[in-house]
Order: C-alpha cells, then structure tokens, then sequence
C-alpha cells in the first residue's frame, strides 16, 4: 500500500486520559516522525500535534483508536506522497 504523510492533531479535555494516548503513542512510535506538545493548564487543555509516516490504513486505525479514549479528540490531515 501507498504511504501517506500526515498532520494529527489531539486535544486532551481530561487529563486521566493522558495515559491512554501515551501508551498509543508508543505503540505506534515508528509512524511518528514529530510530536510537540502544548499543556494549557489554565484551559484543563493538553494538546499534542504530530507528523506522521504510514499507510492510510494504519493511520485512521491510529486515530480510531484515540478517538475512542473518553476526555480525547482527534483530527487528521493526510496527503498522499510521491
């Protein structure tokens, strides 16, 4: 299958939730290419944006699978590569 580059993007509203994406995140670390996290604390926000490197399948399982972590949200961007 063609891979296909990525931006996702998480928004954490409850903070028990965290080790739930963590894990995930792990778990598919060798899709990621980058991850940079913001903790708006003051909001009760924890927002996590990524790079990602996979097929299309592979990456809406990825996002499947936050989404359905109560406290998660989760939006993707993928373009196919060259």
């Amino acid at each position: 299958m063609e891979k296909q580059i990525g931006s996702i993007n998480i928004v954490i509203t409850d903070k028990e939730a965290t080790e739930q994406v963590n894990h995930l995140l792990s778990a598919n670390a060798d899709m990621i290419y980058s991850r940079n996290g913001m903790p708006l604390r003051e909001e009760q926000l924890f927002i996590i944006s990524l790079i990602v490197k996979s097929t299309a399948d592979n990456i809406n399982s990825f996002t499947g699978k936050l989404g359905r972590i109560k406290g998660v949200k989760v939006r993707s961007i993928l373009i196919k590569t060259i």
